[in-house]
């Protein structure tokens, strides 16, 4: 399965490392645009100025670790491409010339159903999709989850449990399930 993955959810590191951990278990094949990349790298400054630059490290990890995953858009696909959000054709332009099955995307009203399925496209938000994931192949999952918890534990300072970390990293289905 090919997943075109959103810039709102390579932003947040918990959330990037849960969905990356499980692409580069095998469970699926990550695809982005060097657009999506760069709103990555962007969006990092809030951090602060070594946001960016740190994003920007990930980024190239992520290109030679992954080096067909960036899908390159042709501009015409994005000319006769309509979404509520303007910005977001970009997105649908990528997922169609990767030939996606799925975009993975935290923006459910930017990405209408009715219009993706016209384009053989579905719309996962990462909590859901990563749950289904967990549900068919809960071994990789668990493995990605406690590098995930262990990580944030060193990085903190701070002992967190698998739930509330997943909650507060805006995956509390995918925390409640990896907890039970």
């Amino acid at each position: 399965m090919r997943v075109l993955i959103d810039a709102c959810v390579l932003y947040p590191t918990v959330m990037r490392e849960m969905v990356l951990g499980v692409a580069g278990q095998g469970v699926f094949e990550p695809q982005w645009s060097a657009r999506l990349l760069e709103e990555w790298a962007l969006a990092a400054r809030k951090l602060g100025p070594e946001g960016e630059a740190l994003a920007r490290g990930k980024i190239a990890l992520l290109q030679a670790a992954w080096p067909r995953a960036e899908v390159k858009v042709p501009e015409g696909l994005m000319r006769r491409l309509w979404l509520p959000d303007p910005n977001d054709i970009h997105v649908l332009a990528a997922a169609i010339a990767g030939s996606a099955d799925v975009i993975l995307t935290m923006n459910a009203k930017d990405f209408p159903c009715g219009l993706l399925a016209e384009e053989g496209l579905s719309r996962a938000d990462p909590d859901g999709f990563l749950l289904g994931c967990f549900e068919a192949e809960p071994e990789p999952v668990c493995k990605v989850a406690d590098a995930v918890l262990a990580e944030a534990c060193r990085l903190s300072g701070e002992h967190w449990d698998t739930r509330r970390l997943f909650k507060k990293a805006r995956l509390p289905r995918l925390g409640k399930a990896l907890a039970a």
